[in-house]
């Protein structure tokens, strides 16, 4: 009976191993022949099992459970075929019935400690956090170094970005077996969110001499030769990872970057293209391809894609700001309003995006609308002195001359650099409004000249005085 155990055993592993929630659970073809070549099996063990493994390879999941309904008596009691049984009813998402041969299992061996992993996974799929929890307790008990209650420890500390504790676990998980993946994995990832570069190398290193087809561990690679600022190493490595898995969409915006990095940039374009068509619905890769169509003056492309990031995700106020300063170079000061009112909108605090969105008003000849809107912005301005709001008021009144002299002096005394920028800009801005156009070039340049600059009005200017 060995080999038919094997055999069963293996397509529970493997079930448990991460094919548990797949739609098709599979047996490969050793298995198979391991069946059928095995000539000491009872017969009804061993044509049992090729039935399960016709249902299974014919996608059918339903059939493959329906057969244990109509088994040998025989067979009833057979624990590996009863594990089976349990792992591909909670691959159908059948939990309660999974639970009831879970349990029925347990009841007969208390310490079997594949029963109580298969309790973590069904726990898992019911999403019950405290079945879980005490499931994993049983484990540790038993064994402390167990892989499966450890690693599962851990990606719960991930997700609460507590690596160090994560971290831990995994160390401990791979005392009980050194070469599991998934604890070098947790282990690799952990180190290298901790910084700690050597140590995830040696754990991915191992992971692919283990197995040389684990594509998130090339992937990984190419983060930490990107540490080191090796993104032709870390552009191979990647490259590698998605003929492993060419439908990962992190694996394509990964690539982008490296080749970005390297200055590529069709090559970044057509990764993170790729990525879009992977998830059209996901915004990173239209953000990031933004950004590169936007370092290469192409306007027109930039402005699609930074659409696409607001349809995309509607909360991403970053991509508010952008499409508002191409909206503005391209003249749409409608569209440009509208994109600088919903950055506004999440980051009130921000002196510059009322004075642009007013400034749009004037350049679309709602000048109507300045005064109302205005109004509501200073209301709720704590300090009438400060230059920020002398400025809104100047926008608001468009005067008169003794409050432009005031502004211009208290330009002229601010030690602060950005906001000096700033203030400058929107007294170019204002000029411009006002028609007096030699006075406004004037203040353009003394903006784009300033060094390293911290605000996005630094490329209004520039786009004015080139």
């Amino acid at each position: 009976m060995k080999n038919i155990k094997t055999f069963l055993a293996l397509a529970f592993c493997a079930s448990l191993a991460g094919n548990l929630f797949a739609a098709d659970v599979k047996i490969n073809e050793d298995q198979k022949k391991a069946a059928e070549q095995n000539k000491n099996a009872p017969t009804e063990e061993a044509g049992f099992a090729l039935q399960l493994q016709a249902a299974l390879q014919d996608g059918s999941l339903e059939n493959a459970i329906a057969l244990f309904d109509s088994m040998p008596a025989s067979l009833a009691s057979n624990a590996d075929l009863q594990k089976l049984r349990a792992s591909l009813l909670i691959s159908a998402g059948k939990t309660a019935d999974a639970q009831k041969v879970i349990a029925e299992l347990e009841q007969k061996n208390s310490s079997d400690i594949e029963i109580k992993e298969m309790k973590i996974v069904l726990a898992k799929a019911s999403g019950n956090a405290a079945a879980k929890s005490a499931a994993i307790k049983e484990i540790l008990a038993l064994d402390p170094t167990n892989p499966s209650a450890n690693v599962e420890l851990g990606g719960e500390r991930v997700l609460k970005k507590k690596y160090k504790e994560a971290r831990g676990y995994y160390m401990t998980a791979l005392k009980g077996d050194e070469n599991n993946q998934d604890a070098l994995f947790g282990y690799g990832q952990t180190s290298y969110y901790m910084n700690k570069i050597e140590d995830a190398k040696k754990a991915f290193d191992k992971i692919l001499r283990i197995d040389p087809t684990n594509a998130i561990a090339y992937a990984y690679k190419g983060k930490l030769y990107a540490e080191d600022e090796n993104y032709k190493l870390a552009e191979e490595s990647v490259a590698k990872a998605i003929e492993l898995d060419p439908a990962s969409y992190d694996f394509y915006m990964d690539l982008g970057t490296y080749s970005r990095m390297r200055g590529k940039f069709k090559q970044a374009e057509e990764a993170w293209t790729r990525a879009t068509k992977i998830n059209p619905d996901y915004f990173l890769a239209y953000a990031y391809r933004a950004g590169l169509y936007d370092e290469q003056n192409m306007y027109a492309k930039a402005l699609d894609d930074y659409r696409m990031v607001i349809k995309t995700n509607p909360k991403y106020y970053f991509a508010y700001e952008a499409l508002g300063i191409l909206a503005w170079h391209e003249g749409n000061f409608a569209e440009a309003r509208a994109s600088f009112e919903k950055a506004f909108s999440y980051y009130p605090q921000n002196i510059s995006y009322p004075l642009i969105i007013a400034a749009c008003m004037y350049k679309d000849k709602r000048a109507f609308e300045v005064k109302p809107f205005l109004q509501k912005v200073m209301k709720n301005y704590g300090d009438h002195e400060s230059l920020e709001y002398l400025m809104l008021r100047l926008y608001h009144d468009l005067g008169p001359s003794n409050a432009e002299n005031l502004i211009t002096q208290k330009i002229i005394k601010e030690d602060n650099s950005t906001k000096k920028g700033k203030m400058s800009f929107y007294m170019a801005l204002y000029d411009e409004i006002k028609g007096r156009e030699e006075l406004a070039k004037k203040m353009y340049n003394e903006v784009a000249a300033l060094q390293s600059p911290m605000f996005f009005e630094f490329r209004l200017a520039e786009w004015k005085v080139r």
